[in-house]
């Protein structure tokens, strides 16, 4: 260790350690711009230049290490007059734009120029102007005249985002900050650069002259959009949403959101957001107060039982509802006699739920993932699914974790991998058992030899038609390799899900022998649940489909008789248990829109006016404390499944459909954020196929054909992709081929 005073303060500090870093465990503040914890030094602003004690000259406390014994005076006449030197050059060429700035009152060089800038130039010359650059549909960076060159919006997308789409053109007063010619920054981590900058040149173009800072509440939240339960700040003006900034949690998002978090926030407002009960009459649907429904809903259910039974009784639940919502769904099913109840809409192989010991989940925290020095990642759109969580093994991958990855496309990482290998899904179970048995190949071999290791299973492993095969064989090479077995969830709170054993049929069932009455609870049947058709056309052979949904859609208003508005995650109080098993409880942060109300209060009614014992809650509190006793869940999280390795006969030259779920079309609310769906991202996907695969099925590269799956048909492009393995199309899941579903099954092509 070694020692360092800084104004008279005395601390130890690693070896290694920087001055401004041994400044801030004592608390102490060293103004900065282009320093950042999180991306390499640049030491380009020279803002932190601090008084060392036998220097000739003031250093830069971000790339200054220590030494032992060093003094530092940060407040020194000679500290004092460096840094007020620098942000005089700073000012010369910044604009006097302050009261038309989107970043006037939370602007670093705003309130750094207060305690070290002068209060007038002495320089008299014209202002640099710098034209604005287009960076895509989300950051603004029209107003580049401000920027500093900090560079730390360069530093981000190459070091954390892991392509450099952002650089430093020219030289001297000629320097611009831009993306590449022609280019948008494609990142889906994009909007943390908005963050970053510390003046306004980036900023959040949905955001853009929306609102002043000092005009917002501040509300602490959980984000509902993926499973890492990423920890926000919500910001509030006249009870509506405004903006959504990142919440630190080093364990959890570290001081990143993914755009998906910053962004989606558009769609609570979309024109299509429910606000009143309506009910379908003679085919027209007609506003009803909540008395009316809740009747209609329990005269019509009452009917269906004496007449069907309620073994015709089906709830669909979205795995993103809280653990309050579901809990009290199950609840209300159990006291009802409903048995028939699900929230893995997309699972194509139930054989694996009856066998499992408990719920599924990550099988370690995040942080205890990011440290294993061996990875093997088994059928995961990683940048899709898990954005953030990609980011922090790019950064582990480059400080040298082991990180393999088995899928059936390329995907583009942008880190380094030990190895990448593209094989047809149906024969990634026989490829684990492969590795399983023989523990000397390259990645066998790392997992066995690694002091921590795991295997992760993705979304594409989850719908798979032999889910159970690949996870007995997954469970067979961690078993012998010592390496711990986890997947990925595909929603907020999938693992909440499993924990309070809401899935109970299979949604393959339900959709092979349809129920008569069927309960939608936030589910968007046509792109959420499996074979968007098949969904479609089992609702349609119901009696009643009843729709819990706080939004209105074609899909709906054509399927359901019965529409009661219910209201997103920013509307209510709840928890999700995120991909770690980590409980986080959230409040509302704006008043709740017209007439819709919070599942968990429309639930809890629906099972006093059902004359259900124990719906006497008042409070989502009072709710998540019947759900989930103190310190139980922990051992309800087990991925250890009594299935041993199931034998298959891997049909390689059958054609499968791969891509997953678009990134921008995971839920209702992501679908309805127009500035997301602006991205090319959530453009509509062509049929990649690989080269081999379009000579024998005749076909040409950006040909038009017809993509066929259960019945329902939709018009593609094809492009010859070599990143694919051999008949598989990847084509993920968007609302342009809804209809067709089916995640990794067997699609056919045929020419238009």
């Amino acid at each position: 260790m070694l020692q360092i005073q800084i104004d008279g303060k005395q601390t130890q500090v690693k070896q290694g350690t920087t001055v401004i870093e041994a400044a801030h465990q004592l608390g102490t503040y060293i103004p900065h711009f282009c320093y950042h914890k999180k991306l390499s030094i640049a030491a380009n602003c020279r803002m932190c230049l601090v008084d060392v004690e036998k220097a000739p000259k003031p250093l830069p406390a971000c790339a200054t290490p220590v030494t032992d014994g060093m003094v530092v005076h940060t407040h020194s006449a000679k500290a004092k007059q460096a840094q007020q030197g620098v942000m005089e050059f700073l000012l010369i060429n910044h604009p006097l734009d302050c009261p038309i700035c989107d970043q006037g009152g939370e602007c670093q060089l705003q309130d750094l120029a207060v305690g070290y800038g002068k209060s007038g130039s002495r320089y008299q010359e014209e202002k640099r102007a710098v034209v604005g650059k287009d960076m895509g549909p989300l950051v603004s960076a029209a107003e580049m005249s401000r920027c500093i060159h900090c560079t730390r919006c360069v530093r981000f997308t190459e070091e954390i985002a892991g392509m450099q789409e952002i650089g430093m053109a020219h030289r001297s007063e000629f320097s611009e900050i831009m993306p590449f010619i022609g280019k948008a920054v494609e990142t889906e981590l994009s909007g943390n650069v908005i963050d970053l900058c510390p003046v306004g040149a980036l900023t959040s173009k949905p955001y853009r002259y929306d609102s002043r800072s000092w005009e917002l509440s501040r509300r602490k939240s959980i984000s509902a959009h993926d499973a890492l339960g990423s920890n926000l700040i919500v910001q509030t003006k006249d009870h509506t949403v405004r903006r959504v900034l990142p919440l630190e949690n080093e364990a959890i998002n570290e001081c990143w959101i993914a755009d998906r978090d910053r962004f989606a926030y558009e769609g609570l407002y979309h024109e299509s957001r429910l606000t009143t009960p309506k009910i379908k009459h003679g085919g027209e649907w007609r506003d009803v107060d909540w008395t009316t429904a809740l009747e209609y809903v329990r005269h019509t259910l009452d009917c269906i039982a004496k007449e069907d039974g309620k073994e015709q009784i089906a709830v669909w639940a979205n795995p993103m509802n809280t653990v309050e919502e579901l809990y009290l769904a199950k609840k209300w099913a159990d006291g009802f006699g409903v048995k028939a109840m699900t929230s893995r809409l997309r699972e194509n192989d139930s054989r694996l739920s009856g066998s499992l010991q408990g719920a599924q989940w990550l099988g370690q925290t995040i942080e205890q993932l990011a440290a294993c020095e061996a990875v093997l990642i088994v059928g995961a759109n990683l940048r899709k699914e898990q954005p953030l969580l990609t980011a922090r093994l790019r950064r582990s991958a480059k400080e040298g974790m082991a990180l393999s990855v088995v899928a059936a496309s390329r995907e583009t990482l942008h880190m380094p991998l030990l190895t990448q290998d593209i094989l047809h899904p149906n024969e990634w179970a026989n490829y684990l058992n492969n590795l399983a048995e023989y523990t000397d190949y390259t990645i066998s071999g790392s997992l066995k030899n690694a002091q921590n290791a795991a295997i992760i299973l993705g979304a594409d492993v989850q719908n798979h038609p032999d889910y159970a095969g690949i996870y007995a064989a997954a469970q067979k090479l961690a078993q012998a390799t010592g390496a711990t077995l986890g997947i990925l969830p595909q929603a907020a709170n999938s693992v909440g899900a499993d924990v309070l054993g809401v899935n109970q049929t299979p949604m393959t069932s339900m959709l092979a022998a349809p129920k008569k009455a069927v309960l939608l609870l936030n589910v968007e049947p046509e792109i959420d649940v499996l074979g968007g058709v098949e969904a479609m056309a089992a609702l349609k052979q119901a009696a009643t489909v009843m729709a819990f949904t706080a939004y209105e859609s074609k899909a709906l208003l054509d399927v359901c008789d019965i529409l009661l508005p219910i209201v997103p995650f920013t509307e209510t109080s709840g928890s999700f248990i995120n991909m770690e098993g980590r409980l986080q409880s959230f409040h509302g942060v704006v008043k709740t829109l017209g007439e819709a109300r919070p599942l968990w209060k429309v639930l809890r009614v629906l099972g006093n006016v059902f004359d259900v014992q124990g719906f006497d809650f008042n409070s989502s509190e009072e709710v998540l404390a019947e759900a989930i006793k103190p310190n139980t869940l922990p051992e309800k999280l087990n991925n250890h499944s009594i299935l041993t390795a199931i034998s298959t006969q891997p049909q390689t030259d059958k054609l499968v459909r791969v891509g997953g779920v678009g990134i921008y079309h995971s839920d209702p609310i992501v679908r309805r954020a127009v500035s997301l769906q602006q991205t090319s991202h959530a453009a509509t996907p062509e049929a990649k196929i690989h080269p081999n695969t379009l000579t024998v099925f005749g076909l040409q590269d950006g040909e038009q054909v017809f993509a066929k799956q259960n019945g329902a048909a939709e018009l593609v492009t094809v492009r010859a992709d070599a990143g694919l393995a051999e008949n598989v199309v990847y084509l993920p899941l968007h609302p342009e081929n809804a209809a067709l579903g089916g995640l990794m099954n067997s699609i056919e092509l045929t020419r238009a």
